[in-house]
């Protein structure tokens, strides 16, 4: 008899379990609160901008980034057929070649995404990722920052869990006693363009571990930094993997919200669903995969689950932030550059990327045929207050604004360029990330935020296999190698829940491979070394700054959760093994 298993959510980390699940034997059933599956990674129409027989323009949620050291995913889209491609969906990443970081005032740096893609070679692309001069950072200041690279890498997986998790990157690279230009690119650009959060919040251990993969993506030779999709989302990725499930024999029910999950003797009896008519139907299974967004499953956890699998009863400690996207269409491509552009110095800690430059396909068969360019943003911070109201994103009151606002920081930053590749009269249309909703003139409401990874959070994050003997998770809040929210941390998740499911049910199918992040193999003797002298309680060799910042005269920000606690009391911590 097949497994029968029942996914909660449809977004990629849904589909990832889905598609492992399936090619397992397994029967499987997706949930889908929205009427399309692909959660933050789908793309939507812009109602009402087809004519003449074309599709909607395309919206995003943000814009799609598929670093080099991702692995877990692009296994997954080599495995969704499209077009007789020999990769699958997999070919339909494009490389960027460069990237631009851009600062008000200052000309912008651009920089290679690959080595073998500059002009100079080797020596010409590490000549122009060492120059720190250009960045207003002193050299003294730059051989610091890489000193403490280098403790991360001699450091010990427990150290790092043990202290660094516990530490603030703005406090582990010294940032309050460095220049500006320190601050803006090795404080705020790698956390905001990284993983959405303060470096005076974030996690040492994560920014550290996803800025090290960025560098060494860099330094591989036919390895980019930096991909992107050839046309938009759901037409080169999303619709193409929900058929090919569908082939396989999932069932995907969309337009079905999760109202409730019954909880019986410590194992999972039934999930309730509404449908979009209004009608409730409890949907029952062996397993249960939640691949649901932390402040969607938490309201789900009632005193019975939270009771049965005290690791769930920790997620309201969890934090989340809004992170959304803008689109701008343009009567003409503005390229700015072959890859993404951050924005570090902007209020709200914009990112951007012209789209169209990277489409197959153009944007001719959009809207009314007219449109010629696509500049994608996506907006980090909705706290700080902006450039020409003074407020943050979250306190206007009128999608306009928030537009106006974009643009305007756009401008101020690349106005360093000299020609001034950003004009008004270029917009045609622009379209704000349809997760933002609006109640009483105020962005109030975002159904999509996304997890950070602030300090301490790890012993707050469950394993994929729960306490509970018919109950795994599949998100990108799951502790995973890839720790930072992302698509690969959900894939990853996915992966992970599909084994737990294989190895409760006995069964003799091969498990998902997992991978492990790539690390130099020559700094190993020196983390085993770390490692002893942990076990030990000595300070790393070459860093004693961490165990000081954890004593009581400089401890770190506690943590604080966005979200309401739905019970009385939460179970205590028991901090995991390390990924």
């Amino acid at each position: 008899m097949k497994r029968r298993v029942l996914v909660l959510g449809g977004g990629v980390a849904g589909l990832s379990a889905a598609h492992e699940l399936a090619e397992r034997g397994c029967q499987v059933t997706v949930i889908e609160a929205r009427g399309d599956a692909g959660g933050k990674a789908r793309s939507v129409g812009v109602p009402g901008t087809a004519r003449g027989g074309r599709r909607d323009l395309p919206g995003e949620h943000g814009f799609r980034f598929f670093p080099g050291f991702y692995r877990h995913l692009p296994d997954t889209m080599s495995r969704i057929p499209y077009r007789r491609q020999p990769g699958g969906v997999l070919d339909n990443l494009v490389p960027a070649t460069e990237f631009q970081v851009a600062v008000a005032g200052r000309r912008p740096v651009i920089l290679p995404a690959r080595l073998s893609a500059h002009p100079g070679g080797l020596t010409g692309a590490l000549g122009s990722l060492l120059d720190f001069r250009r960045l207003g950072i002193p050299r003294a200041e730059s051989l610091f920052f890489l000193q403490r690279l280098l403790v991360y890498l001699t450091a010990s997986d427990e150290r790092r869990t043990g202290e660094l998790e516990r530490v603030s990157w703005w406090d582990f690279i010294d940032a309050d006693r460095r220049s500006e230009g320190y601050q803006i690119y090795y404080g705020r650009a790698l956390t905001r363009a990284l993983v959405a959060v303060r470096a005076e919040r974030g996690s040492a251990r994560t920014t550290a571990s996803t800025f090290l993969q960025l560098a060494l993506d860099l330094l591989a030779r036919g390895r980019s930094f930096d991909r992107v999709l050839d046309g938009p989302t759901s037409d080169v990725w999303i619709r193409p993997w929900v058929q090919h499930l569908r082939a396989a024999g999932v069932d995907l029910i969309s337009s079905a919200r999760i109202e409730s999950i019954r909880c019986e003797d410590r194992q999972i009896a039934g999930v309730t669903v509404r449908r979009a008519d209004g009608s409730r139907a409890e949907l029952t299974a062996d397993d249960y995969i939640a691949a649901l967004p932390v402040d969607r499953l938490i309201p789900l956890i009632d005193a019975r689950i939270a009771a049965a699998a005290p690791a769930l009863a920790r997620l309201p400690r969890l934090t989340t932030a809004w992170m959304g996207g803008v689109q701008f269409y343009l009567r003409r491509d503005v390229p700015l550059v072959h890859g993404h552009t951050i924005l570090p110095g902007t209020p709200w800690a914009l990112t951007a990327v012209s789209q169209a430059q990277f489409w197959i396909d153009g944007l001719s068969s959009y809207g009314d045929g007219q449109v010629r360019g696509l500049l994608s943003v996506c907006i980090s911070d909705w706290d700080s207050p902006g450039i020409l109201h003074g407020k943050p994103a979250r306190a206007l009151t009128t999608p306009e604004q928030i537009r106006d606002e974009v643009w305007a920081q756009l401008v101020q930053s690349l106005e360093g360029r000299g020609d001034r590749p950003l004009r008004r009269d270029d917009i045609v249309g622009w379209f704000l990330d349809p997760s933002v909703s609006f109640e009483g003139g105020r962005p109030a409401h975002n159904e999509e935020p996304l997890l950070v990874n602030t300090v301490g959070s790890w012993e707050n994050r469950p394993e994929a296999v729960t306490e509970i003997g018919n109950l795994f998770l599949a998100a990108d809040f799951v502790r995973t190698h890839t720790d930072v929210a992302s698509m690969e941390a959900a894939n990853e998740a996915a992966r992970r829940a599909v084994n737990g499911v294989l190895a409760a049910a006995g069964a003799t199918a091969d498990a998902c491979p997992v991978w492990r992040l790539d690390e130099p193999a020559i700094f190993s003797p020196l983390r085993a070394l770390d490692r002893r002298r942990f076990q030990r309680g000595m300070p790393h060799l070459g860093y004693e700054g961490a165990a000081s910042l954890l004593d009581d005269r400089a401890a770190p920000r506690p943590a604080t959760s966005s979200q309401p606690e739905p019970w009385a009391a939460v179970v205590g911590s028991d901090a995991g093994r390390t990924p």
